[in-house]
């Protein structure tokens, strides 16, 4: 498998990542617990777009973008594109991230002020989980190419699935992870601040907050084996892959606040979502047969999404049932179960 993943574009790569989680985290600290409002979420929505196109601008002058040499051009041009594609894929799939995050911060009632953290605390899961599977994902490749197939006909299968399960309302209540961490924990009823552990009538347990990081880590699990062999199909460098995934994942934090209040705006776009899964699943499973452009997968995935997103607006949502309650009802701040 060739990849333009010098040591030197690693390491810089490397040190951009761990600045920008600084950052991230310096300007977390000195902010504390707030409520993030759409003014602050539209900024660092925007910032981490734009540096993301710088970097993929850089990348693309790097491989030689302006170089006479034809050749130089040409996989400049390549890999800026993939890059661009996988980004745009890893991006709209974290949408769906973002709707089930919403969904569990909803159902445990976590205070405003303390979601930012929580985010910020899954996204650094999402980071490390996410670059084991890439080079899992990689080596498998590498020695298997007949895996191709079954990450294609997976990703079918996952889009049919989606299809199906858009606009049902999903029941947390019955969770199998959560019914797990229910039996297997004591877990207080109210929050304690930004604890995960708190005494309560002597008794040491964990707080809610503890059981959303443990959802939260669970769910990027869940989303890490549709969205990884997603973009294998669209690029089988190494780099790329976990450039774009790494990009895509760094502004999901404030895309999750400012997104939070517009789900029901965009309610058919799960349906949009399913139809690029089906759509990388096909070409996956064709890569032998026609390799599809990657410039189409690219007007393909946009083309999908705005349309999705333009009929959402146009057609009104269809409200189902909610789920079952969270069965010790925490409140923000002390408080007695079963009071919500």
């Amino acid at each position: 498998m060739t990849s333009i993943g010098t040591p030197l574009l690693w390491t810089l790569f490397t040190v951009f990542v761990l600045i920008a989680l600084a950052i991230d985290f310096l300007a977390l600290n000195r902010q504390g617990s707030h409520t993030v409002g759409m003014r602050e979420a539209t900024i660092w929505s925007i910032l981490w777009v734009a540096v993301s196109f710088l970097f993929v601008g850089w990348l693309w002058w790097y491989l030689g973008g302006t170089a006479p040499d034809p050749l130089s051009r040409d996989l400049a041009n390549a890999k800026a594109l993939e890059f661009i594609t996988g980004y745009l894929v890893e991006k709209a799939l974290a949408v769906d991230n973002i709707f089930v995050f919403l969904m569990i911060f909803t159902y445990f009632a976590v205070p405003a002020a303390f979601q930012k953290r929580v985010l910020m605390i899954g996204i650094l899961g999402a980071l490390v989980l996410r670059a084991i599977m890439i080079l899992i994902g990689a080596w498998l490749i590498t020695q298997f190419h007949w895996i191709m197939y079954v990450f294609g006909a997976f990703l079918l299968f996952t889009g049919i699935k989606m299809w199906w399960a858009a606009g049902q309302e999903p029941d947390l209540g019955n969770n199998p992870a959560l019914r797990w961490i229910n039996r297997h924990m004591k877990i207080s009823p109210n929050y304690d601040g930004e604890k995960f552990f708190t005494i309560d009538n002597g008794v040491k347990m964990a707080t809610p907050l503890f059981v959303v990081i443990l959802l939260i880590g669970i769910v990027d699990v869940v989303f890490a084996v549709d969205s990884i062999p997603a973009i294998f199909a669209i690029t089988t460098d190494p780099f790329i892959v976990l450039t774009s995934n790494v990009f895509a994942i760094l502004g999901l934090r404030a895309m999750y606040f400012l997104l939070a209040g517009m789900h029901e705006r965009f309610h058919l776009l799960s349906y949009g979502l399913a139809i690029i899964l089906g759509f990388i699943g096909i070409k996956m499973l064709l890569i032998d047969i026609y390799k599809i452009p990657i410039a189409w997968s690219l007007g393909f995935t946009i083309t999908t999404l705005v349309v999705t997103m333009l009929l959402s607006l146009k057609i009104p949502p269809r409200h189902g049932k909610t789920g079952t309650a969270f069965p010790f009802a925490p409140k923000p701040e002390g408080g007695s179960a079963g009071e919500r």
